[in-house]
């Protein structure tokens, strides 16, 4: 399928919907590429945050095992792992058996897992608790999302953040500028005459409104991303790393191969493309039933791909400052169903990952007695989270991303 038609117009799903890129692009050469990347070279020491999007609400207790809870078995007779079968952080947690990966980033000090994260009166819905997570507003409904509002403050850079996949997150999407889309599969070069089409649809308009002019604004974006970062993606053959990004998703959203869309990560970021927010996802965490297999094969999918991922930038100057952010819009209940799977819950656990990461667990365990009607009790709020990686990560003030003064940094940067 060609870019024209795989990358067509996209539209922000959810509550902050409205807003849209569009546009395919021809085959480019990697002198193209330099000259974008010599115009503003993303500095060897700049920091650059990786977020991974989990659709479906990821299990934690299936994540972050308390294998030496007796709480946890007798919720998950059947569900839960034996602490043989973990893979043991300390005495008390392990990781699921198919993170392995992780767990050897976790050895040197690479990883922190932070506790217990969600926000006040959780929402079981899919939609509603990612718009939240996207949006950072937890108690009304907002149109932009908190990295749509750093690009916001930020200026006119359509390079400075990048979605890789087919359809614009709400995360993404600000008052004024929102990131780029980028497929992870590679572009086909389309006709001269959709070429020109395209940039007409990008020319400055007066009599546009602010809708329209904030469209046409997305295609000149995407024109200068991909005249940047296309041939980033045409410079090589890989196996398995080279499947549609939209491939493979679920109902709840986000995408398929992650190891695919974190391949065109590493790509840009040793070519010095300026970019310093990617944006990535895998679908498929809603596990209602038969949990134990289905959420073991999604969550090697995340292993294999970040720990690969990490793995790389460590060998390259301009990977040392790459930041990994994995969450999900909420974790499950504690008490396995009766199909083997659990249903719709509240916190969960969310990884930071990368060579400035002070790894550790930050944030209480929380208690698999003392429920909230059968949910966990987070005790930190994921903008908590969300501050440190502007602070530290991004250089920004978080109070103005996040519209309240945050807290003390946990500390995991």
């Amino acid at each position: 399928m060609d870019s024209i038609t795989r990358r067509r117009f996209l539209v922000a799903s959810g509550v902050a919907g409205g807003t849209a890129l569009a546009a395919g692009a021809g085959a480019l050469t990697w002198t193209e590429l330099k000259q974008g990347a010599q115009r503003n070279p993303l500095p060897t020491d700049a920091k650059v945050l990786v977020i991974v999007t989990l659709y479906g609400g990821n299990d934690g207790l299936g994540t972050v095992i308390p294998y030496a809870d007796s709480h946890y078995h007798d919720a998950r007779p059947d569900l839960a792992y034996k602490p043989e079968e973990v893979l043991h952080l300390d005495d008390s947690h392990g990781l699921n058996p198919s993170m392995k990966g992780i767990a050897a980033l976790w050895k040197q000090d690479r990883v922190a897992i932070v506790r217990g994260v969600g926000y006040p009166k959780p929402d079981h819905s899919h939609f509603r608790s990612m718009d939240i997570w996207q949006t950072a507003a937890p108690e009304t409904p907002v149109n932009t999302g908190w990295i749509g509002r750093w690009l916001d403050a930020t200026g006119d850079d359509p390079l400075r953040a990048i979605d890789v996949g087919n359809t614009l997150p709400p995360m993404c999407v600000g008052a004024k500028a929102t990131a780029a889309s980028l497929a992870a599969g590679r572009d086909k070069t389309v006709p001269k005459d959709v070429a020109a089409a395209i940039d007409a649809l990008g020319r400055v308009d007066p009599t546009d409104g602010v809708a329209a002019a904030m469209v046409c604004e997305s295609y000149r974006a995407e024109r200068t991303v991909a005249t940047s970062v296309l041939p980033v993606l045409q410079a090589t053959d890989t196996d398995d790393e080279t499947g549609e990004a939209g491939a493979g998703g679920a109902s709840a959203g986000g995408q398929g191969n992650l190891a695919a869309q974190l391949n065109v990560v590493a790509r840009c970021i040793k070519a010095g493309v300026p970019t310093k927010v990617y944006s990535v996802s895998l679908g498929g965490f809603d596990t209602h039933a038969d949990e134990k297999g289905t959420q073991s094969a999604q969550l090697g999918q995340v292993d294999v791909a970040t720990s690969r991922f990490l793995a790389d930038m460590a060998k390259d100057p301009r990977g040392q400052g790459v930041v990994v952010l994995v969450y999900s819009e909420f974790g499950r209940r504690v008490a396995a169903n009766a199909s083997q799977g659990t249903d719709h819950g509240t916190a969960g656990p969310v990884f930071v990952m990368g060579a400035p990461v002070r790894g550790g667990f930050y944030g209480e365990e929380p208690s698999l007695t003392d429920l909230d009607n059968g949910d966990l009790k987070g005790n930190v709020d994921f903008r908590t989270v969300y501050a440190e990686l502007l602070h530290k990560v991004l250089t920004a003030d978080p109070a103005q991303i996040l519209g309240t003064a945050p807290g003390k940094d946990l500390g995991f940067l």
